[in-house]
């Protein structure tokens, strides 16, 4: 077979992490090895170097795998735009925004599909590592299923089932996910993985040896928990509450439809930076600088700000000159007005945005994907010596924004373009790059204009790529001192 299937007891139980982990782990070993998961949802997606978009966790298990990330390895991507629709994204390309339920009568239409970016990387690698969504047993939805048992028996793959003990209940949930599924799935579950434990495993073996006297099933692992800054899957997460803070504090707007908030995982890797995301007006107390972050829809979130303590939290932050950056959705909402008399987003026509900048923003039906570079033409006064800086990122955006009045913009691209917007008084920037703050030299001069106010010494050496492969390897080690490598390589070729 050569490949191998995690699926969950539920959401978040480790599904990404752990593919990223044996992706690494074979690649250490020389495998050429790939991920896939058929099917995401998530509002974090990145951009191919061909300008297709796909879901951000199999981005870093292509990188956990040293390979580039192409959309075969996640040929359908589910952006949500509502409690019950989503933006559906076909091999990197917008299909169209359907309702659940219409999503759920065209799945099964869609395995031609699937099969032809599965076997596109069989062609090209000796493994491939997949990973299931939610759960299994999700009995209501086996019917047309694409992504677990449905998607194991595509190809034939054989399963390890991950259970989280941090939930509680652990052994209940392996035990309720396999009685669930029909007698012909059962027998793909060759293992389960025990993930996220905390304390000594000697008191969880006698369930170990309970549980396979009811299920003649392996334990492959018990996996502790650990705080790795690896780039989460979606907004499901437990860094949105994280309560340790550093000596620089960087502020996040915590939207309802927030996307790519990967775009600051950078900073958790910095030695005295913390990442706040904030919730209400008493969260901005104490900030260094405020993000706005990335919207998979802008007016709704635009709409929540009005309406929440949000709002007067933004202008007291300003007034007290806190250097304010919009990413993409947060670039629009910090302009005067965003127009949609197409319907792309919602009913509303229009609506108005912060007032930050002079801009005006008109929704458009054709989205934006593509990697960029460019060059800083101006120098901010948070960032001295940024002026002539070459800077790379990424686009993902449905609308145009124009300049109006005193703004001028930030950023000329290689493609002849122009990007982003800064105020007169040169302490509000937006700009559509994703990944900007992934850009070394940007990020250093950011945090060292707060370092010099603050008395605290100057940092320089901050190498992200060199940092998130060191938190790759920190996974991988992890994984290989507590699972079965020997058990896990006999599924694989079995």
């Amino acid at each position: 077979m050569n490949n191998i299937m995690f699926q969950g007891t539920a959401s978040t139980v480790g599904k990404s992490i752990l593919t990223a982990a044996l992706c690494r782990i074979l690649n250490d070993e020389g495998i050429k090895v790939a991920p896939f998961k058929s099917q995401n949802m998530a509002l974090n997606s990145y951009v191919t170097e061909d300008g297709k978009e796909m879901g951000r966790a199999q981005v870093v298990q292509a990188e956990a795998a040293r390979i580039k990330p192409t959309v075969e390895m996640n040929p359908i991507l589910l952006k949500p735009t509502s409690d019950v629709g989503s933006q559906v994204i076909i091999n990197g390309r917008i299909y169209k925004n359907m309702t659940a339920k219409d999503y759920f009568s065209t799945k099964s239409s869609l395995k031609g599909e699937i099969l032809k970016a599965y076997n596109k990387l069989k062609s090209q690698y000796d493994v491939i590592v997949m990973e299931g969504a939610g759960s299994p047993a999700e009995i209501n939805l086996r019917e047309n299923d694409i992504v677990n048992m449905g998607m194991a028996e595509m190809v034939d793959a054989p399963v390890i089932l991950i259970g989280d003990i941090d939930k509680g209940g652990v052994f209940a949930s392996i035990y309720g996910t396999v009685m669930l599924l029909e007698p012909e799935e059962r027998k793909r579950i060759k293992g389960y993985i025990i993930n996220k434990f905390r304390g000594d495993v000697k008191i969880l073996q006698p369930g170990i040896d309970m549980f396979y006297e009811k299920l003649q099933i392996p334990c492959l692992g018990v996996i502790p928990y650990a705080n790795l800054k690896i780039d989460d899957e979606d907004s499901v997460t437990e860094r949105f509450d994280s309560k340790t803070e550093s000596d620089i504090i960087i502020g996040v707007l915590r939207l309802p439809y927030m996307s790519n908030f990967t775009d600051f995982t950078v900073f958790e890797l910095e030695d005295n930076v913390s990442v706040r995301y904030i919730k209400d007006y008493q969260d901005f107390e104490g900030i260094d600088l405020l993000i706005i972050p990335g919207s998979k829809n802008t007016i709704k979130d635009m709409q929540y700000i009005h309406n929440s303590s949000l709002k007067t939290g933004i202008y007291r932050a300003h007034r007290n000159n806190i250097p304010i950056i919009g990413i993409c959705g947060g670039y629009q909402m910090l302009g005067e007005k965003i127009i949609d008399m197409k319907g792309v987003e919602t009913t509303l026509e229009s609506i108005n945005g912060l007032g930050l900048l002079n801009t005006t923003t008109e929704m458009e039906e054709t989205k934006k994907t593509t990697q960029i570079n460019g060059k800083i033409m101006i120098d901010f006064p948070f960032a001295k010596g940024c002026n002539d800086m070459e800077v790379t990122g990424y686009e993902i955006h449905m609308g145009t924004t124009k300049l109006m009045g005193d703004n001028t913009s930030i950023i000329n691209l290689e493609d002849g373009r122009v990007d982003g917007a800064i105020n007169k008084q040169k302490n509000v920037i937006g700009t559509y790059l994703h990944g900007i703050f992934d850009n070394d030299k940007l990020r250093n001069l950011i945090l060292n204009n707060i370092r010099e106010k603050k008395g605290l010494s100057i940092d320089n050496n901050v190498n992200y790529e060199k940092l998130k492969d060191m938190e790759y390897d920190k996974l991988a080690q992890l994984v290989r001192e507590h699972i079965d490598m020997k058990k896990i390589k006999d599924i694989i070729h079995s």
